[in-house]
């Protein structure tokens, strides 16, 4: 004897909404320079971050940049913090935009120099308040992720 499923019985994921997106952006992010000799001066990622037109409390803003060789043998994680001043953005007046940029100087997190090949990165940014335990995590920026070359 053969029990076949009624479809009544299946269950279906609801459609997803598409999230909007965040207040707090990267607006462009510049590498240089390409392609990158490990041991010759630093790599440089340069970006515009906008901020929201209000921070909630937010008093910390944080940058960071993973860097990563395509067998994760070879990371380095680069990090900026920079503490944000009280805003509030009037209507009709252009939000707050800050430059950054983090530098890095061909090392692993072992402190050798990291090997030819493409490497991968993703950078981040959040803006983070003081709570009780200490700093915590207001916002987030969709991060930014792609390749770069390595001689």
């Amino acid at each position: 004897m053969a029990i076949a499923p009624a479809d009544g019985f299946a269950k279906t994921k609801a459609p997803r909404v598409p999230r909007p997106d965040p207040e707090l952006k990267i607006l462009d992010l510049r590498i240089a320079p390409t392609p990158y000799e490990a041991g010759n001066g630093s790599l440089d990622f340069s970006m515009n971050i906008q901020l929201p037109k209000e921070l909630n409390g937010a008093t910390v803003l944080e940058v960071s940049a993973l860097i990563s060789s395509p067998s994760k043998t070879s990371l380095r994680f680069l990090t900026h913090r920079q503490a944000l001043q009280p805003q509030s953005t009037k209507p009709g007046e252009a939000r707050t935009t800050l430059p950054i940029r983090l530098s890095w100087d061909g090392k692993d997190h072992r402190k050798q120099l990291a090997g030819p090949g493409v490497y991968a990165y993703e950078v981040r940014t959040k803006l983070l308040a003081n709570g009780e335990k200490g700093l915590r995590t207001m916002m987030v920026a969709w991060p930014k992720r792609g390749e770069l070359t390595i001689k």
